[in-house]
């Protein structure tokens, strides 16, 4: 018999999005403008399109659903300061692709000052943003740039009737992401929801493992309990590496057999109102770790405990990503992988061999959420708010070189964390990553 699904945590409230606005407003000079476009639909074949997917920037100042729009902040206009441009009303498409909001509904539903059909949009565009001095957009948005480049034209075409065209662009990106960074309580709400959905499946995808299954099977027990909680489906492409598989970090073929004897690594998590989930597990897929695979994979999971107790604020994510690469390291050295000294081994990066990559990073409305690493050129203090990954790993080449019970071995434990006032919350917590508790779990089914 099925579960019954999760009951879904309310939505973030029109409340909430005005204050984002207003908080991001606040820190704009005199004179100034923001300018952002929502996402547009993608083709995926002929006429067929891809799911919609608002871009994160414009969903966490408006919570807007729709594609083609596009957001104007004007800090001080009396008739209102947010006013949203979006697709007309037109009963005929509708009946095709749902129903489309209009201007009216926007105001109604998103608690936008004032909105406008986009067939309003060139006209109106070039009255707003007369006279204000900076315009802040994304600068790397090849459409928002030429959208600017546009109204600015026309605008310097009128000025010796007295237009003031903006002077001067800025990257909206380093003040918007910033405050992306922190996370609200009812954001971590829904991060807390996104990471137990994704326990969830991860728990569902270890209980149904075996031999004889392949790696798209536990990948459609994952996507199932995604969508039967509510999810909007995969916040990124599952991973699901089974053998020699597990150590490519993106592979995401899913196509080949579990075999016995071997582990199977998943790297996968929901995506809930936008907000990502990410975790991963290694685990055999017989249910068995062998002696090769425990000795590595123990040594994987002590980094990753390590690591994640060493959150706190004031922290960093350098130092963080330092305990782990001494702690990989001297594993290594220890079960014969590498030989030498462990600052030697740091030091020429030979380590790099069998950890590849960093062991955190940003999450949030993105799986690799936006948001600066270092802040003039030293690490970014960790704060209360923020949510990050640890994910230390090791992937042990089939090189003849290399010992035969260890070759081919890819391992992975990654956890979500919030940074609390008091140190660090887990939110993936419910999936067990200790050799005996994934044993247990796989032996009861």
């Amino acid at each position: 018999m099925l579960p019954d699904p999760l009951p879904r945590p309310a939505p973030i409230g029109n409340d909430e999005y005005r204050a984002r606005r207003k908080a991001l407003m606040r820190q704009l000079p005199e004179n100034s403008a923001v300018l952002l476009l929502g996402a547009g639909l993608v083709t995926r074949s002929r006429d067929s399109d891809y799911p919609f997917r608002q871009n994160s920037d414009f969903h966490y100042l408006t919570g807007f659903p729709e594609p083609d729009a596009l957001l104007l902040l004007l800090p001080g206009r009396t008739e209102g300061e947010s006013v949203l441009f979006c697709q007309e009303r037109n009963p005929s498409l509708e009946a095709w692709t749902g129903i489309r909001l209009g201007a009216e509904g926007a105001v109604r539903k998103h608690g936008v000052d004032q909105a406008y059909e986009n067939a309003e949009r060139d006209a109106r565009l070039e009255t707003l943003l007369d006279g204000r001095t900076t315009l802040y957009l994304m600068l790397d948005d090849a459409e928002a740039m030429a959208l600017a480049d546009d109204v600015r034209g026309r605008l310097a075409a009128r000025v010796r009737r007295g237009a003031l065209p903006p002077r001067s662009y800025a990257d909206l990106a380093p003040l918007l992401h910033a405050q992306r960074l922190i996370k609200s309580e009812h954001e971590l709400t829904l991060m807390r929801h996104a990471a137990r959905i994704s326990a969830l499946a991860h728990l569902r995808a270890m209980r149904t493992a075996r031999p004889g299954l392949a790696e798209y099977h536990l990948q459609a027990e994952l996507e199932h309990e995604f969508r039967w909680h509510g999810g909007s489906g995969p916040a990124y492409a599952s991973i699901v590496g089974g053998g020699a598989n597990a150590c490519v970090l993106h592979y995401i073929e899913n196509n080949k057999p579990l075999r016995e004897g071997e582990l199977v690594l998943i790297d996968a998590g929901v995506e809930f109102e936008l907000y990502a989930g990410d975790i991963t597990r290694t685990f055999p897929v017989d249910g068995r770790f062998s002696d090769a695979q425990r000795d590595l994979y123990e040594l994987v999971l002590a980094a990753q405990e390590r690591a994640v107790e060493a959150i706190r604020p004031g922290a960093t994510l350098a130092e963080i990503h330092d305990g782990v690469v001494g702690d990989l390291t001297a594993g290594l050295i220890r079960l014969g992988l590498l030989q030498g000294e462990v600052e030697a081994r740091i030091t020429d990066e030979s380590y790099k061999r069998f950890y590849l990559h960093s062991t955190s990073h940003w999450l949030g409305l993105d799986v690799h959420d936006v948001g600066e690493y270092r802040l003039q050129g030293e690490p970014l203090p960790l704060e209360p708010g923020m949510v990050l990954t640890v994910e230390p790993g090791l992937y042990i080449p089939s090189d003849e070189d290399i010992a035969p019970e260890f070759r081919g071995i890819g391992i992975r434990i990654e956890d979500d964390v919030a940074v609390t006032a008091e140190g660090y919350e887990v939110l993936t917590a419910d999936v067990p990553k200790r050799v005996a508790d994934i044993e247990a779990l796989m032996a009861s089914e």
